[in-house]
């Protein structure tokens, strides 16, 4: 059973988040929360695919195992909270409840772009999450295109350790970056750039996108340039053009970004192709995952770990004990769904024959 959660205000007090990058950090949460920001005409793909139901499993279901090891790490489960926030006291505090929650239940732990704490120390503290989520892998995270503005392996150095990180991920965003009024869109020679930082630092570096997918070509590049791990972050949840049109005052960005709520590549087929090119390359499938069975399937589609952001943001803003009912209804969702196949382990669950599209 899982333990409770904390009682003090910190952890038991909703969230109100009220309106630099960290400003900008608190205004992607109220927006993510309160305006639809879902792409459209666009999903995940895994309603393409269904589980053949076995009736005779031939195993208890309190047997069914859900640690695996990842990057050389085991773990209770196959689950990870992604790189969602940080940056302000608000935000901080959820970064706080996540970790608390993460530690607790075995789940592995992303946390938003370190960028601005890395540029303002004072930021700093709103990811300390380390002494929170003792046990587990925390991801620290930079933006990638800050390799062309100044970044260089030093100040992925400082990320890490602000974050008390294991690992650390460089975020691929283009057409955010596109919508975004403070954007940055310097992707020239940015595959050499990310080459440098994978070489240079002592932990492990990946590479994830924001929610428009890697395809296989491209996670082929990003792994021979010594990436350790990639997270697909494909579409069907969150489109970021959608949230930087909210922000931006620019009537013609503001109507381009409508054109592209359908934008990227489904996150079922970004696993498929990015499992295809690299058999045994450490993989994360994230990107609008809704529930455990969607978190089975991009395992039995040959993901290493199941990523889950935005669906967790509202639980965590609202309480600690709100989001621990979220992280457990997922458990049991995915343990359900291997009981439902007969499969007693990870191991089982990967590549099974009971995944068919429908």
């Amino acid at each position: 059973m899982p333990q409770a959660a904390d009682k003090d205000n910190t952890q038991s007090a909703p969230l109100l988040p009220a309106s630099g990058t960290g400003e900008r950090k608190l205004e992607h949460v109220r927006l993510c929360l309160n305006e639809e920001v879902g792409g459209s005409g666009i999903t995940t793909g895994f309603e393409q695919y269904r589980f053949r139901h076995n009736a005779l499993p031939e195993l208890n279901y309190e047997d069914i195992s859900l640690r695996t090891v990842f990057l050389g790490r085991e773990l209770q489960t196959p689950l990870l909270i992604s790189s969602m926030t940080g940056g302000s006291k608000a935000t901080g505090a959820i970064n706080a409840r996540l970790a608390n929650a993460a530690g607790r239940r075995g789940w592995a732990l992303g946390v938003g772009s370190v960028r601005a704490a890395v540029e303002r120390a004072e930021l700093a503290e709103t990811f300390h999450v380390r002494d929170k989520a003792a046990g587990i892998p925390v991801i620290a995270n930079i933006g990638a295109v800050q390799l062309s503005y100044g970044f260089g392996a030093e100040e992925c150095r400082r990320a890490v350790d602000i974050a008390g990180a294991d690992w650390l991920v460089l975020h691929l965003n283009g057409l955010q970056e596109i919508f975004q009024p403070e954007g940055n869109t310097g992707f020239a020679s940015l595959l050499a750039q990310i080459e440098k930082v994978c070489r240079a630092l002592e932990i492990p570096v990946g590479v994830k996108e924001v929610g428009w997918g890697i395809d296989g070509d491209t996670a082929l590049r990003l792994y021979n340039a010594g990436a350790a791990f990639i997270d697909v972050a494909g579409a069907g949840g969150t489109s970021w053009s959608q949230v930087e049109k909210f922000r931006n005052t620019d009537p013609v960005r503001r109507a381009a970004a409508e054109a592209f709520a359908d934008w990227g590549i489904p996150t079922a087929e970004c696993i498929r192709e990015v499992r295809a090119v690299s058999p045994h390359g450490a993989l994360i499938g994230s990107g609008g995952l809704k529930h455990g069975v969607d978190a089975a399937k991009a395992l039995a589609l040959g993901a290493d770990l199941a990523g889950f952001g935005r669906n967790l943001l509202g639980p965590a803003v609202d309480s600690e004990e709100a989001l621990d009912r979220a992280l457990a209804q997922v458990e049991l969702e995915l343990r359900t769904a291997m009981f439902g196949i007969g499969v007693p382990d990870l191991a089982a669950l990967r590549g099974s024959q009971r995944l068919i599209r429908r």
